[in-house]
Order: structure tokens, then sequence, then C-alpha cells
């Protein structure tokens, strides 16, 4: 029987996708976010063992709450494509019993290809790029961006419906330039249904403490209201240019 590695869940969760929604949080990471609120999802090998089973019995008793308002299940990390095996048998199945919207919310480190069995049940994808410039994306994440990118860009070759996310973080997400170039390159992509700014807060700082790991961005504020405008504005520029028709 395949077990997930299971970080936590939230039973109404409701910014991760349509509706209400069962939150499910894996565990494991292959990407170091110097802004990571859950340094503690990274382990790969931690978390608790679920079963399917398990898992299905804490949707259950919400399933009118999550139908009703248009929600379902979201599963989320760490990273979920890293047990992607487990996460399709878990969309596969709410699908079979309940007719439950799915939403997968990922960093897109993964190839298309690889997961396509897992994507083929998901109804929507989460897509949070962390950064358009790849220097700027490895000094953040400790990886290249290129398997994100390349990753978006196979869902809208698929028509895959997606909402992309960006963590703005003051000093790192400012520039102009990078600001347009993400605009210009969500531009390029089919099926982009939304586009959100997620901006940066302070609250994981303690969990970085807790696991004996210096936090980069110690002193680092939230971006005011003005910050957040101007990085809309400029990605909203970038993607009308390359918009497509």
């Amino acid at each position: 029987m395949v077990k997930g590695h299971i970080h936590s869940l939230e039973t109404f969760g409701t910014v991760d996708g349509p509706g209400i929604r069962l939150v499910l949080f894996m565990q494991g990471c292959l990407l170091k976010c110097q802004y990571c609120h859950n340094p503690d999802t990274w382990a790969l090998n931690e978390g608790k063992e679920m079963s399917l089973e398990e898992v299905l019995a804490e949707i259950e008793p919400y399933l009118n709450y999550y139908r009703s308002s248009g929600g379902g299940l979201t599963v989320s990390g760490g990273e979920p494509t890293l047990q992607a095996h487990f996460v399709r048998q878990l969309f596969t199945e709410v699908k079979k019993r309940w007719n439950l919207h799915t939403t997968l919310d990922t960093n897109g480190y993964n190839e298309g290809d690889k997961i396509n069995d897992l994507l083929d049940v998901t109804d929507l994808v989460l897509l949070d790029l962390k950064h358009i410039d790849d220097e700027a994306h490895i000094k953040l994440t400790g990886k290249s961006n290129e398997r994100t990118l390349k990753l978006a860009r196979w869902l809208s070759d698929h028509n895959r419906k997606m909402w992309v996310r960006h963590v703005y973080v003051p000093g790192i997400h400012d520039r102009e330039e990078h600001l347009l170039d993400l605009g210009r390159f969500i531009g390029t992509l089919n099926g982009v249904e939304k586009f959100e700014i997620l901006p940066y807060h302070q609250m994981g700082i303690y969990k970085w403490e807790m696991l004996g790991k210096a936090y980069e961005l110690d002193g680092v504020p939230s971006p005011t209201e003005e910050e957040v405008a101007r990085a809309y504005r400029l990605i909203e520029e970038g993607r009308k240019q390359t918009a497509l028709v």
C-alpha cells in the first residue's frame, strides 16, 4: 500500500484554489527558498506517514462545505510532485468517490511528461514562479528556474488551467526589468486564469530558529501596498506586450 509523507493539513483553506478546501501539505522540497515559512517541510523522509484511506477520512466530514462552496482538495507542500504517485492516487480517488475539484500547488520543479498521469487528474495548477531571472532564482532558492519555466510552457501547450503566483520580497523582486520580464513570460502562456502576488511575511522565522538555521532575510520588511501595486502594474504592462492573440 502506498503511503504519503504528510507535513500537516488544513480543513478550511480559502486561498489555495476556488471555494473552501482541504489543503494537504506534503513533506519534502528540493528548493530552499530564503523566505520559506515552512522549512520543516524540506526533509524528504520526515512527516507523518498516512495511507490513502486515512487522508480520505479527513476529507469526508467536510464534503458538504467543499461541494457547496465550489471547493475541493488542494495538495501543497513542501513540493507535492516529489510524491506524485501518492497524489495521483489521491486525486483519482476523490474524483471517483465524490467528484471533487483537485488543485496541485507546485513550485514547478519537475517535468510535465514525468508527472503527466498526475496532471491528468488535476483540475487546476497553482504555479509558484519564484523569480523570472535565473541568477536571482538560484540565489533565492538554490536551484535554476529552468524546470519551472519549462513546466509552465508544458501546461500552456497542453491547455491546463493554472493560477500563477509570485511571492514578492522587497529588495529581491523590485527591479523593473524583472517584473516586466515576468509579465512578458506570463503573457505567452495559455490557460492562466489568475495571477497573484503574495506579499512576503516574516511569520516563519521562528521555525528557522527552532531548526537552528540562519534566516538570511532577517530584517527584511513586508512590502508596502504601494510596492505591491507597482509590481502588479509592471507585470500587467509586460503581459500586454506579449499577450496571446
